[in-house]
């Protein structure tokens, strides 16, 4: 008899070998004269076989059953007791915890692999592991050679992470921002985000919750706030969408450092970062030199980078600015754009309306200036998207006409505002509720009008002449509540200073001087005279990114003769009467300084453009309407008279407020 030293086991599997050589006595002699032992042994080694699989099979069971066991007993020790007495009640705590499952190896001589289940506490990092254990992950996942999935992709994200280094601490990074990489970094980002914008519609649809930001104007300053409080463990990792309503450049002096780092979030989130298009973002008004200074964006790139390399990134930027959508809806019941509703160009009881109005838009769209390819009709309609602006209660009465609800802005230049009754059809129209848009300033960074249908949002709290108490805002949508977020003027940074601070005591003069130029120091220093560093031609041919030395699109040619739908030269910089016009900036120069007055809409005509002039001006006193010839009657609609009047601000106690 075989001894399996298997106990029960062992004697079931000795019984029937037993059992099966009794009842299966072979003959004395097989019919071809041969012994049957052979035949036997392959027999009862095949049972041997069959047995010791239900033997490892029932084993298995158990252990399993084992396991089932301990971490119920685990569960029952780690609740709570639940105590009652004398009316004080005091309920279990509700303790997160994850269920995983992972592979293990069995403890037996087989060693088979099995899945074992555990109950382990969360924590909050749990999120934060999984995102290291992502960036763990080798590059090239599509076995290299290139594209999103070999160098191409290692590639990018170098590029992502200097940029995120650079805003993290940009104080630390003074010469990666003058330098020649920072410069190259920002052709190649430019260039990977136009292929992604490229794959937007015109009206981009997204889901809440979803942060909505107004106007930065190339404060790295309120920026860097919002960073610090809305997306602290970075956007990736913070729920939601993020959308930015235009106006990224210009007055500020952190045009770059914003630029740069937008980009690099949408080309990191391209599903997450939505990037809108305002009226700074076109060529006539970022290269306005002569008006904004040394604030402009065209100048910032020239300072920075010298005259030809910092031409080449300007046009760049411009030639990604045109391919940014014009607006974006949210729960299909929020429409945000960066100055209004456009005006209808079709019939508009056809489906889709004004919002299919924008989609019609061109992909690629110069607006001020046009392309040759953009039609009028739908120039206009971009127009309308970036330069409107809601219409003041003395406009409702005596200028907006009362049948389409639109008139001609106070800002001029054939720029359009909108009145109740234009606001009332879109929404209806289009089934929203809400319209969120920015371009105007307010002191509160949020304000409400039009019966607090019209939300204007704004998120730089300098440059605009608010006063030291202003602050910037943002807007949470959340489903069914929207919260307001300001910046409250008693925030301070760590690496935007005043001239006076004792935190650059330790600087040198050339090193304050780089950093007043940089935006990193607000007043400006004392008049010296420090060396500035010259950039000579890239070595393009080391780098594939930059072969192409031609940063001109082929496909799409400025058009010269046609004349846009507004004229940033005849427009104010606010609606007069408005809440940011007059404001002045000081225009360094060699030894005077000149001051622009921008409530003047004087002598603009007389500005440089240089090789994108393309706008013919007319010689012509009075400024066309682009309303209509109609007679403008008094708003005198009973319906709307329920709304009240113009813009109102919210008080400075509504910092973080649920409407």
């Amino acid at each position: 008899m075989l001894s399996t030293g298997l106990g029960p086991l062992g004697s079931t599997f000795n019984r029937r070998r037993s059992a099966t050589t009794n009842n299966n006595d072979p003959p004395s002699e097989s019919t071809n004269g041969s012994s049957p032992t052979g035949m036997v042994h392959i027999s009862d080694k095949s049972r041997s076989k069959s047995l010791l699989r239900e033997r490892d099979s029932k084993i298995a069971a158990l252990e399993k059953e084992v396991l089932s066991l301990r971490n119920q007993i685990s569960n029952h020790n780690s609740e709570p007791a639940i105590t009652y007495g004398s009316g004080n009640r005091r309920g279990k705590h509700l303790t997160p915890y994850g269920n995983t499952v992972r592979v293990s190896v069995s403890k037996c001589s087989a060693k088979r692999r099995q899945l074992l289940a555990e109950r382990a506490r969360m924590g909050r990092n749990a999120s934060i592991a999984t995102q290291n254990a992502l960036n763990a992950l080798p590059d090239e996942i599509g076995g290299g050679g290139g594209g999103i999935g070999g160098g191409g992709f290692s590639s990018q994200q170098a590029l992502i992470d200097r940029i995120q280094d650079m805003f993290r601490s940009p104080h630390e990074h003074v010469h990666y921002l003058k330098s020649e990489q920072f410069a190259k970094d920002m052709l190649k980002l430019n260039k990977k985000v136009r292929a992604v914008l490229e794959d937007e519609p015109r009206c981009v649809f997204l889901q809440s919750p979803a942060y909505v930001f107004g106007d930065i104007h190339g404060n790295l300053e309120d920026l860097h706030f919002f960073s610090d409080n809305v997306w602290n463990l970075g956007m990736s990792l913070t729920a939601g969408n993020f959308v930015f309503l235009g106006d990224y450049v210009d007055r500020g002096m952190s045009c770059l450092e914003v630029v740069s780092y937008l980009l690099a979030m949408k080309l990191m989130l391209p599903q997450k970062v939505f990037l809108l298009r305002g009226n700074h973002e076109t060529r006539d008004v970022n290269g306005w030199e002569e008006h904004y200074g040394a604030r402009s964006y065209i100048a910032q790139c020239r300072e920075r980078f010298g005259e030809e390399i910092g031409y080449k990134i300007w046009e760049s930027t411009n030639q990604t600015f045109d391919r940014l959508p014009l607006a974006a809806v949210v729960d299909q019941d929020i429409f945000c754009v960066h100055g209004g509703i456009p005006r209808p160009i079709s019939d508009s009881s056809v489906e889709g309306g004004r919002i299919k109005d924008i989609l019609n838009v061109s992909k690629v769209a110069g607006i001020n200036p046009p392309y040759e390819h953009e039609d009028d009709n739908y120039q206009q309609v971009a127009s309308d998207c970036i330069w409107s602006d809601p219409a003041s209660e003395e406009q409702e009465q005596y200028s907006v006409d009362r049948r389409t609800g639109y008139g001609d802005s106070l800002r001029g230049g054939g720029a359009i505002c909108f009145g109740h009754k234009a606001v009332t059809n879109f929404l209806q129209q289009q089934g929203f509720s809400y319209i969120m848009r920015a371009h105007e300033a307010h002191a509160e960074g949020v304000a409400v009008s039009k019966g607090a249908r019209v939300f204007t949002v704004f998120s730089t709290s300098k440059d605009h002449n608010q006063g030291n108490n202003a602050m910037a805002g943002c807007i949470l949508i959340d489903f069914e509540k929207m919260q307001v977020i300001n910046r409250s003027p008693a925030y301070r940074n760590q690496y935007v200073h005043r001239r006076d601070s004792v935190s650059i005591a330790m600087l040198s003069e050339a090193e304050i001087a780089e950093r007043v130029k940089l935006g990193l120091i607000t007043s400006d220093p004392r008049d010296e005279e420090f060396e500035e560093e010259e950039f000579e031609e890239f070595e393009e041919e080391d780098d594939e990114e930059l072969q192409d030395s031609s940063f001109e699109d082929e496909e799409y040619v400025i058009d010269d003769r046609r004349k846009s739908s507004v004229d940033p030269c005849g427009t104010r910089a606010s609606p007069e009467k408005g809440s940011h016009d007059s404001h002045d900036y000081m225009m360094e120069g060699n030894d005077v300084s000149q001051r622009i007055d921008f409530s003047d809409g004087t002598g603009r005509k007389s500005k440089k453009r240089g090789g994108f002039d393309t706008i013919r001006e007319d010689e012509e006193d009075d400024e066309e309407s682009t309303v209509g010839d109609d007679d403008m009657g008094p708003f005198d609609d009973d319906e709307n008279h329920y709304y009240g009047g113009a813009s109102t601000g919210m008080s400075p106690g509504m910092r973080r407020v649920g409407i």
